[in-house]
């Protein structure tokens, strides 16, 4: 049975989701994400897409992006997805597919305000909904770019944003209002598939011992030439992170 076409239209936003193989936490490490970073830039560059939000997790990575034609969706998270496997297959000494199946796409119209803002939203509420941040601010999301009206070289604003009020410090502060009254949905339990019941039945095998992740070290097989990778990742770090606490 042939996969469904992916439904892309011109003026169109696209939420995508991209989780690691197997849901395996291989975004854990901060190289792989600066990598991320760094091959998101070069993504930007090669195909001049608007990227208006992004989270980057320990298995999977959302993005909220404007395509400069429709047809360019299916390329630009080809490029990326191929690009990023490479690099983090060559870091990480492994082999095979990094990424889980396909990517996840949902697009609706770039004027459709309150659908962009609720996009906006649950991407940059992510960390705190994984309870891993008290807040909204994380290094590996633009959060902080909304909020605090910094430029991290990779993202931009989305124009549902610029509508909130008549001047940018009006945006944020709407904006820093509209988050603190997020509360993430608990995630529906999956029905139980037809073989469940035996799964309880089958022998527990003892895995093997493995280095925990402050152990492992990730050996430098591939480096940029001028610092380009941790250039782009401190300027996104720096423009992301929480800098002083704003009233409401």
């Amino acid at each position: 049975m042939p996969r469904p076409r992916r439904q892309i239209q011109p003026g169109y936003c696209y939420h995508i989701t991209v989780r690691c193989n197997n849901r395996e936490f291989k975004l854990h490490q901060r190289e792989c994400r600066e990598v991320l970073l760094f091959a998101l830039k070069k993504a930007l560059q090669k195909y001049r897409f608007r990227l208006y939000a992004l989270c980057i997790m320990s298995n999977h990575v959302h993005y909220l992006l404007e395509p400069a034609t429709p047809e360019d969706l299916p390329k630009i998270m080809h490029w990326l997805n191929w690009y990023t496997a490479m690099c983090f297959n060559r870091m990480l000494n492994r082999t095979g597919h990094f990424w889980e199946r396909r990517y996840f796409s949902t697009g609706f119209a770039k004027e459709d305000q309150k659908r962009a803002l609720c996009t906006l939203r649950y991407i940059h509420g992510n960390p705190k909904a994984a309870g891993i941040k008290p807040n909204f601010f994380y290094d590996f999301s633009n959060y902080g770019t909304y909020d605090q009206l910094t430029t991290d070289g990779i993202t931009e604003w989305h124009p549902a944003f610029l509508a909130l009020g008549k001047s940018l410090d009006e945006c944020a502060k709407k904006y820093r209002g509209f988050c603190k009254r997020y509360k993430p949905q608990p995630k529906a339990k999956k029905p139980a598939a037809w073989g469940s019941k035996m799964l309880p039945l089958l022998p527990k095998i003892k895995p093997k011992k493995q280095q925990s992740f402050g152990e492992q070290t990730i050996p430098r097989l591939w480096q940029p030439r001028d610092n380009q990778i941790e250039e782009t990742a401190s300027q996104f770090i720096s423009a992301n992170q929480q800098k002083y606490v704003v009233a409401l």
